[in-house]
């Protein structure tokens, strides 16, 4: 089973396109690197969508340059991580359920910084005021650094494209 995987783990790096969004696999540890901090982007979508907060916490540096000003109206600012799932904890919480999803990811690679680009969709579903849903589509970027041996989320900007739906769901917290 062990050959097999790094016979299919080979032909993968072999067959992988030259330019993969920016990020030129030089070798078996970019690729492994560019693999973790996608698997990551992914982790919080999963780990939110559960509301598993200190799952969440754990992708996170312990400060992060947050932009969701495509959507609140407010500017960016770099926070303690706890707040920022502090916030999302209060918000998706009880009765009130969400589903992100992203893909189409682009990777660049800097020696112990990355840079995840990707297009996302996220729903929240919550009764109690009309339509239930609220729905947003648009791009994702998160900037990780390397510490020790894990990758850690240190800048997250979201840009909205285009949303529909109960804003109500939104803005409410969950109960």
């Amino acid at each position: 089973m062990n050959a097999l995987k790094h016979v299919t783990f080979a032909a993968g790096l072999a067959l992988a396109p030259v330019d993969a969004g920016g990020a030129e696999s030089s070798g078996w540890q970019a690729l492994a690197d560019e693999r973790a901090v996608i698997r990551i982007a992914d982790a919080i979508d999963r780990a939110v969508d559960a509301q598993d907060w200190k799952l969440t916490r754990s992708y996170f540096a312990d400060r992060v340059t947050v932009d969701f000003s495509s959507l609140s109206g407010q500017p960016a600012a770099t926070i303690p991580s706890d707040d920022l799932i502090g916030i999302w904890a209060g918000n998706l919480r009880g009765s009130k359920t969400s589903l992100h999803l992203r893909t189409n990811h682009q990777v660049v690679l800097e020696a112990d910084a990355a840079t995840v680009a990707s297009n996302g969709y996220a729903w929240n579903r919550m009764e109690g005021n009309g339509d239930p849903l609220w729905e947003v589509w648009g791009t994702y970027e998160h900037h990780l650094v390397r510490s020790g041996a894990r990758w850690k989320v240190d800048g997250f900007i979201f840009r909205a494209t285009h949303e529909r739906g109960n804003s109500w769901v939104k803005t409410t917290p969950g109960q």
